[in-house]
């Protein structure tokens, strides 16, 4: 079939858990995924900060909340007035914590907006500074400055690990790798030799900072595995030079503030319980206490009652330590206890076994109480790590749940192994997409889920060439592909490519989203490196299937690079699209700088310099519009087919089997829409973003992609929007004019879509004055709107019609601030409204805002 296409193998989360009819377990059970997300900065910590109005003087602020490397800030003395609220970044803002400004002779002073409110300076600071938590002073000086606390486990810095076969030994390891917070740590000694090598997440309670040991009185001694591999004396040298560069690759003390306290135990020699080995949890055997080190410590034998056996299973415990089980536990839940090897006769019996050993049993007080309150439950979907290889990762289900423990099932693992046992506090579990977030290799399932043909909508005759351009690709994809076990160097090395997220990011891209990009992505074969940039970008916008369509391939164009097909996935449907990267390093940097004018943000906004402290575009003065009006493109875009009548951009909708319904002409009221829903907003206003302005033409645009009809409540919808907008002409005392606007509207839109910022012979960035607006009647307001409070908001709704809409408002807590940036997606997403009402009440705040820039902005 040449209208139709095959998805490539490439495992992906979303299409597996549609396929197997599976959830994902919640990503708030994971609470060391959570507390590795964190950046060192908490809502409620206190810091001095510049103040705005007078740069040599200071004031105290408070931490409202965090978004990545921003943070917004309120200064104390406010109270809950949210109206001096302000963000700033760590890197940029002039930020300090407690106590700097009485130590580098400072002043500290009230700002003006509040000097009435405190008359007793010295008197209020005492007050609201008595037992506050100072934000982190290695996180806002020093080299430090602004980093994820988890970042500071870099390749190459020392952490001591104490010795699970020797609690009261430690020794020092290196970070080889830090993916998300779990290390891979290789013993100090054996650079050359990773048969050693321990995978550990970075809050497991046996791994500390360089100098644990010798504060808390350990002896610091390699294994006993790996002692034999060099003298005394190299061991000794080797100490020696660790802690010479010891300050050069330590790691702040800070960063094991949250790891779990071990507590006190009360297991005494000789007692017995049913454990489950670490190193093969599939089966619960019975264990006895072989030693105890002290009070924290102490180490546990599974049982082998074998006369001839050479080896034994022994591991250090702790009282939190997962996997111990008083006795008579498995029975009491229905579970199978393995017999010890060597015990006679199949069915195992406590009482029995106790009388033969002439031992105890641990008694229930021994053993933490067993928690069932969790998000988890059976067939739900997880990343879990093999305990046999714990290089891998792999798919997990749940098969079953007892107390606080799971029995997972692990897909595609190279070796199958059974059923494992873990508990939901283990830190060898993740939540859905934590590998893909973090750039580490998922197993896939061994029988991946082969997707069915996804038809392309729009088919044309010129597929027939954009399918055979398509193989070509595929082929020159395989080569490169096979070539990857290869070093790659020369040409084809792609450097590593920035993120600078203080750029201006445009009005497709999200700054939220941009702000929580990795620092960087590479060096590595270009083809890859870049495709795994787009992928993040796409990840990043307001509707990713825009930025999608906005970077594919334009079929007349010519043919400089490699194709690749990258996804988007927005409101449910599925995009893909064939994209152009370059495979040589030399055309990368010109292709990012294409690239981000392409998308109207910063062409510095991402690619092969860093940016450190001010952009060399000078975009941070930039308004969107003025920004859009000089770097941004303007292409005459049709509704409907894209040009040449075709578009390699394929859509897939989540039930492509429903029988479909008869296709309105839902065109007419989409163009009445648009042409009638003029954005009021002037230049360089806050709405001045194409995700939001344009929504209205994307969903045609895209609607277009697809065969599959829309629903007969969409056609409602719009038959209701037709209807609200001829009540709102009718009632316009400017209806003859709108209605001539309309008509010449819909002529211009047959030749093609225009956008209402500015024409395309401007030279310069439009005033407001200059743009020509249309509204039902002009609005006079009393007050300026960016100091309305919600009681306000509230007010002005109930004299509109969308009085009914006021209790919503209400509910929500929106003030002025936040009505004058809500727009018409925002609105019937927060709100759930229809679209009409939701039009209706969009009209209202454009006149607000119109009545804003015209009464206040100057």
């Amino acid at each position: 079939d040449a209208g139709s296409s095959v998805e490539e193998m490439e495992f992906n989360w979303d299409e597996y858990l549609e396929d197997t009819g599976a959830t994902a377990a919640p990503h708030g059970s994971f609470k060391h995924v959570d507390t590795s997300l964190q950046n060192g900065f908490a809502p409620g910590m206190k810091l001095e900060v510049a103040v705005k109005s007078d740069q040599n003087t200071y004031w105290v602020a408070t931490i409202i909340t965090t978004c990545g490397q921003l943070l917004l800030l309120r200064y104390d003395g406010y109270g809950e007035d949210r109206k001096a609220d302000f963000w700033c970044d760590i890197m940029t803002a002039d930020l300090h914590p407690i106590g700097w400004c009485e130590q580098n002779k400072k002043i500290l002073k009230v700002p003006e907006g509040i000097k009435d409110k405190i008359p007793d300076q010295e008197e209020f600071l005492q007050r609201v500074l008595k037992g506050a938590c100072s934000a982190p002073a290695n996180l806002l000086e020093g080299l430090h400055r602004g980093k994820n606390p988890l970042d500071l486990i870099a390749p190459g810095s020392r952490l001591e690990l104490q010795n699970f076969q020797d609690s009261l030994e430690a020794w020092i390891v290196n970070v080889v790798e830090n993916v998300g917070g779990r290390l891979k740590l290789r013993y100090e000694g054996l650079e050359d030799s990773d048969k050693f090598d321990q995978w550990l997440f970075y809050l497991d309670p046996f791994l500390h900072q360089v100098g644990w040991a010798a504060q808390h009185g350990y002896s610091l001694q390699p294994p006993s595995a790996i002692r034999s591999l060099k003298s005394e004396a190299d061991w000794q040298e080797i100490l020696k030079k660790v802690k010479e560069e010891e300050e050069e690759s330590s790691v702040p003390t800070d960063l094991f503030k949250d790891k779990p306290v071990i507590g006190v135990h009360s297991f005494s020699e000789g007692m017995k319980l049913e454990a489950v080995d670490p190193r093969a949890p599939f089966v619960i055997s019975p264990a006895t206490v072989l030693k105890v080190y002290n009070e924290k410590y102490f180490m546990i034998e599974i049982d082998d009652l074998r006369p001839d056996r050479t080896t034994s299973q022994t591991y250090i415990c702790h009282v939190n330590s997962a996997g111990i089980f008083p006795v008579q536990w498995s029975l009491k839940n229905g579970l199978h206890l393995s017999p010890p090897p060597g015990y006679p006769g199949q069915d195992f019996d406590w009482a029995d076994y106790l009388k033969q050993c002439g031992a105890e049993a641990a008694p229930q007080s021994c053993f933490p109480l067993l928690t069932s309150d969790h998000g988890f439950k059976e067939n739900m979907k997880l990343e879990a790590v093999n305990p046999v290889d714990p290089e891998e990762v792999c798919i997990a289900t749940v098969t079953k749940l007892k107390d606080s423990y799971l029995w997972l099932q692990l897909e595609g693992s190279k070796k199958p192994v059974p059923d494992c046992i873990v508990s939901m506090e283990s830190m060898n579990i993740f939540p859905v997409g934590w590998c893909e977030t973090n750039g580490y290799q998922l197993r896939p399932p061994r029988k991946a889920i082969v997707n069915k043909q996804k038809k392309i909508a729009v088919v044309q005759p010129e597929k027939q060439i954009l399918s055979s351009r398509t193989v070509h690709d595929g082929l020159k994809n395989q080569e490169l592909t096979s070539s990857d076990s290869v070093v790659i160097n020369g040409k084809y090395c792609c450097p590593k490519i920035y993120f600078n997220h203080r750029c201006f990011s445009g009005p497709y891209l999200n700054k939220g989203r941009i702000a929580e990009l990795p620092q960087s992505v590479g060096p590595g074969n270009c083809v890859l490196v870049l495709k795994e940039v787009l992928t993040l970008l796409i990840n990043a916008a307001y509707k990713p299937s825009r930025v999608l369509r906005e970077l594919q391939l334009d079929e007349e164009a010519a043919w400089h690079g490699h194709g690749e097909t990258l996804k988007a996935k927005y409101k449910g449907k599925s995009y893909r699209a064939t994209v152009e990267v370059v495979r040589t390093a030399d055309r990368v940097a010109d292709f990012c700088r294409k690239t981000c004018i392409k998308l109207e943000c910063c062409p510095n906004l991402f690619g092969p310099q860093m940016v450190l402290d001010k952009c060399s575009e000078n975009c941070s003065v930039l308004t969107k519009t003025k920004y859009t009006h000089y770097y941004g493109k303007r292409k005459n875009k049709r509704i409907g087919r894209p040009p040449g009548g075709h578009s390699n951009l394929e859509v897939a909708m989540k039930k492509p089997n429903k029988r479909r319904k008869r296709r309105k002409h839902f065109f007419v009221h989409k163009k009445k829409r648009s042409s009638t829903s003029v954005d009021n907003t002037p230049a360089g206003s806050p709405q001045g973003s194409g995700a939001e302005e344009e929504d209205d033409q994307d969903e045609v645009d895209e609607e277009s992609l697809t065969e599959d009809s829309t629903s007969e409540h969409q056609d409602e919808l719009l038959e209701e929007s037709e209807v609200s907008e001829k009540k709102s002409l009718s009632s316009s005392p400017t209806q003859s004019e709108l209605s001539h606007s309309l008509a010449q509207d819909r002529d211009k839109r047959k030749r093609k879509l225009r956008t209402f910022s500015f024409s395309d012979d401007e030279n310069k960035p439009p005033s407001p004055k200059d743009i020509k607006m249309e509204v039902a009647e002009k609005l006079q307001l009393d007050s300026n709107p960016l100091e309305w409070s919600v009681a306000d908001v509230v007010r002005f709704l109930k004299s509109t019609d969308c009085a009914p809409l006021a209790r919503i408002f209400l509910d929500q807590e929106i003030d002025g601030q936040a009505l004058l940036l809500l727009t018409l997606p925002t609105v019937q997403e927060c709100m759930d409204l229809k679209l009409g009402p939701a039009i209706k009440l969009c009209h209202h705040i454009e006149r607000v805002k119109l009545a804003f820039y015209q009464q206040f902005a100057n």
